[in-house]
């Protein structure tokens, strides 16, 4: 399967105190001991030896050479990491020695493509990889070191094993119908694990909304009437003038954007136009603008001004954002106190905003629980749902088990393409180890 060796510089290529080199492959020990100054091959595995990188027998750098030798490395192959000084000549010069020596240029991601190649991870897992290496908070790291470790495998596997088990079931009874050993399976029977099966899906592709939302933040709008707070309300959640704050209605245009991190929660904040009837052109269109934020917006902070009488406008943001996900909030309590959740945003007292955010969102998003993390598995997980509907509503309708086993077997399928393997083999095996067959 692995034909070549190859070589890549790991680290960021810039001027810096180490850099690393990584080679992975048949010929990584061998390539590695043509330019080092001391043996590589028989090197013990999981070891560090200090020595000389040599090119024509002159010295390139002075570094620190670790092997790892299969399967036990990142890779599953024979691997070796080249620890040199982190300037970028030397080590563009180094890499280039190796590739003198017969190793290719790693693509991008190709490290990570032979782990799985070689079986030492899943797809899932190696999706986690670069996951962890694009996360922006807290809470998208530890999804993705759980997928690292794992995590999608072990959330997945009781669901192939009981699909698995549905599957078995049927074809026993469709290829040894004559056995009286074998269970007869009805529709009676198989329904009710079908709707467990769809049920416990269902649970995790809700689990899967909040793990995506984790990634990329929550999208929450700030919406209110011009002059109710709202760009206060976002600059006091960034600590920094982001915002222009005035008098004057209708200072805020367009949607003004910042981010904030609380307590591992990322917020992608969207300070928006004030809502109201106007005849200034632009003010329309950030008004527009505002309106479709608050529609998509994850998390909408609907800020009000108990100093104003309520409105038509104020009703219609109420009804606006009734089916969202919504904090009313009550601004300007140093001017006038009001029921409810209430701040001030002009003097930055804005703590009770802060918990309330934490006691929605903190539980949800800093659980431990295995997450699906990417769109690829969250589409899998969809399809196989689908496929299982598709089982029952033919089993509902009066189909013969053997008529459902097209969408079962499929929906199996797409669990097992999450963690990139689908095999009929496993399928054999379910079927002759669960089932006395009487021979």
């Amino acid at each position: 399967m692995f034909t070549n060796t190859i070589a890549a510089i790991s680290t960021a290529v810039q001027d810096g105190a180490i850099s690393i080199i990584r080679l992975s492959g048949p010929d990584a020990l061998a390539i590695a001991d043509s330019v080092f100054s001391r043996d590589v091959v028989t090197q013990p595995a999981n070891t560090i030896r200090y020595g000389t990188i040599l090119k024509d027998g002159e010295p390139l750098d002075e570094v620190l050479l670790s092997v790892f030798r299969a399967p036990h490395s990142y890779t599953g192959l024979d691997m070796v990491e080249i620890n040199a000084h982190g300037g970028t000549l030397i080590t563009r010069r180094i890499l280039q020695l190796l590739l003198e020596k017969g190793a290719v240029l790693a693509r991008p991601g190709e490290f990570t493509e032979q782990a799985f190649l070689s079986g030492r991870i899943d797809l899932a897992q190696a999706e986690a990889v670069n996951d962890m290496i694009t996360a922006g908070n807290d809470a998208a790291a530890r999804i993705a070191v759980q997928g690292i470790r794992g995590s999608v495998r072990r959330l997945l596997e009781p669901l192939i094993e009981d699909v698995l088990n549905i599957i078995a079931q049927i074809e026993v009874n469709i290829d040894y119908p004559e056995y009286e050993d074998v269970e007869q399976l009805t529709t009676g029977t198989l329904l009710p694990e079908i709707r467990s099966w769809i049920a416990r899906i269902e649970q995790i592709l809700d689990r899967a909304a909040c793990g995506q939302q984790v990634k990329k933040g929550l999208d929450t709008a700030i919406l209110g009437r011009p002059n109710a707070g709202k760009s206060s309300l976002l600059n006091a959640l960034l600590e920094e003038d982001k915002a222009i704050v005035t008098d004057i209605p209708g200072t805020t245009r367009d949607v003004v954007e910042g981010r904030l991190v609380l307590d591992g929660i990322q917020l992608n904040l969207l300070d928006t136009a004030g809502i109201r009837e106007t005849g200034d052109e632009v003010e329309k269109i950030g008004v527009r603008r505002s309106l479709e934020a608050a529609r998509q917006a994850d998390l909408v902070i609907l800020v009000r001004d108990p100093l104003m009488p309520e409105t038509e406008e104020d009703r219609q943001l109420l009804e606006l954002t009734d089916d969202s996900r919504r904090i009313i909030v009550w601004n300007k309590k140093d001017l006038q106190a009001h029921e409810g959740l209430s701040i001030s945003a002009r003097n930055g007292d804005i703590e009770d905003l802060l918990t309330e955010i934490r006691n929605r969102f903190a539980q949800g998003i800093s659980a431990k629980d295995p997450l699906l993390s990417s769109e690829r598995q969250i589409g899998l997980l969809q399809r196989a749902r689908t496929s299982m509907m598709n089982a029952q509503t033919a089993l509902e309708q009066g189909g013969l088990p053997d008529m459902a086993e097209i969408d079962i077997q499929e929906a199996h399928d797409c669990l097992k393409e999450i963690l990139g393997e689908v095999h009929r083999e496993d399928l054999l095996d379910a079927l002759f180890s669960r089932f006395c067959l009487g021979k």
